[in-house]
């Protein structure tokens, strides 16, 4: 049995092919790390004409998602699955934002259903009765929850055991609520820009240092908020007030009013 199962509700299914077939999602799969379905919300529409969506009660614009294909979908795959409880989950702009603390936590999970809506959202008694979490990837709206989605399962995937390994998650954006530092490969200059010496010295520690120390400056720059929240050693203070003196002498020097200081 996979570490973990995702069963991904939709009416567009075709929408999935090319993310859950390439690049590391993929391969999670066919090794076996990860098993992935998608279902389409259609094949369980209790009428002839397969719908999916009806005009909102009370009037409004646009159409509604029904219940009774989401309620029949989930619950077929919470049968067939046979793991018991499942994450259930509703992509949403209402909903909590995703950050990598989730992702996590989620990975951990030994089974998730997402569900994709449309139009002008999906009838609230799935949100009530059948939903467990609401998540959104961010403050805007798009045509429907395959994107986020697809999202969804990317980051989770890679927190799987054995899709990655430690050493490639632990240095990346967000691990230890720090953003990644600057990274640089062949050629040593390009169109004026050199690598830095530091990288090419084989100075080991000069390296890690200097990764360090950018990592904390591009946070500060970038999103100051992480550093707040942040777990950071006498080492990382002491870089941070490195970098902050750095800042703000360079500020001095570009100030053109302090010549006559």
């Amino acid at each position: 049995m996979c570490e973990l199962r995702i069963d991904i509700l939709t009416i567009f299914p075709e929408m999935f092919e090319a993310t859950l077939s390439g690049s590391i999602v993929g391969k999670a799969r066919e090794r076996g790390l990860v098993e992935i379905n998608v279902h389409n919300i259609r094949d369980f529409a209790v009428d002839k004409h397969k719908l999916t969506d009806d005009y909102p009660f009370g009037g409004g614009v646009g159409m509604i998602m029904k219940p009774e294909p989401i309620f029949a979908a989930a619950e077929h795959v919470l049968q067939e699955a046979k793991r018991g409880p499942a994450r259930i989950i509703l992509m949403t702009p209402q909903g909590k934002t995703l950050d990598q603390q989730m992702v996590r936590r989620l990975a951990k999970e030994g089974h998730m259903i997402i569900i994709c809506g449309r139009y002008e959202g999906i009838d609230e008694r799935v949100r009530l009765a059948l939903v467990t979490d609401e998540i959104s990837i961010g403050d805007y709206v798009l045509t429907g929850g395959e994107l986020p989605a697809m999202v969804l399962v990317d980051a989770v995937t890679r927190f799987v055991p054995g899709v990655l390994s430690e050493d490639a998650l632990a240095g990346e954006s967000f691990t230890s609520d720090v953003l990644d530092y600057p990274q640089y490969t062949r050629p040593r200059e390009f169109r004026g820009m050199a690598v830095p010496h530091v990288l090419v010295s084989g100075d080991h520690e000069k390296v890690r240092l200097w990764r360090r120390k950018q990592a904390l400056a591009r946070t500060l720059e970038k999103r100051p908020d992480l550093l707040e929240r942040a777990s950071l050693s006498s080492e990382d203070l002491r870089l941070l007030d490195d970098v902050k003196r750095e800042q703000s002498a360079d500020l001095t020097r570009e100030d053109p009013g302090n010549e006559y200081d």
